[in-house]
């Protein structure tokens, strides 16, 4: 049975070789690799390695590593911008309709433009969940928002 660093090796070189778009995509290359692994464990396996999602040359976006995913501020507020749809909140909690597929970029690009009200993003397919920080409120998050993005429309 291989273990935890023979998997994380082949999940950097899965994703260093091949670029793929989504964990399904990923895992099959892991299956072909000789891993068996499930889901959750993928998932978590992205997470300790700080996968994020990059967009990719046919538009799309594919998985990345963090050397391979740093980016400018600017290439970061364009990945949040193509994706926002909207956003509505409930106290500290922030709901962001994205495009079809656009979460998890969108998402990343907010993580990684450092806003200082948000605490977390948790993102679907469509979908954000913003949990601001503690005092921060919804006008707060906006206004760092535009400060970032000026003349973008909430």
């Amino acid at each position: 049975m291989k273990g935890r660093n023979e998997r994380l090796k082949a999940v950097r070189r899965a994703i260093s070789t091949h670029g793929p778009a989504n964990q399904e995509a990923l895992l099959a290359l892991l299956t072909e690799d000789g891993f068996d692994v499930t889901q959750a464990t993928l998932s978590r396996d992205l997470k300790a390695l700080r996968v994020g999602k990059v967009s990719a040359p046919d538009g799309g976006y594919v998985y990345a590593l963090p050397e391979e995913s740093d980016r400018s501020r600017d290439d970061l507020i364009s990945d949040f911008q193509r994706g926002y749809l909207s956003m509505e909140s409930s106290e500290n909690l922030v709901v962001l309709k994205t495009l079809p597929g656009h979460a998890q970029a969108t998402a990343w690009a907010l993580d990684n433009l450092e806003v200082a009200e948000v605490l977390g993003t948790v993102a679907g397919d469509d979908t954000i969940l913003i949990i601001l920080r503690q005092g921060s409120d919804f006008a707060a998050l906006q206004s760092a928002l535009l400060r970032l993005m000026p003349g973008w429309e909430a």
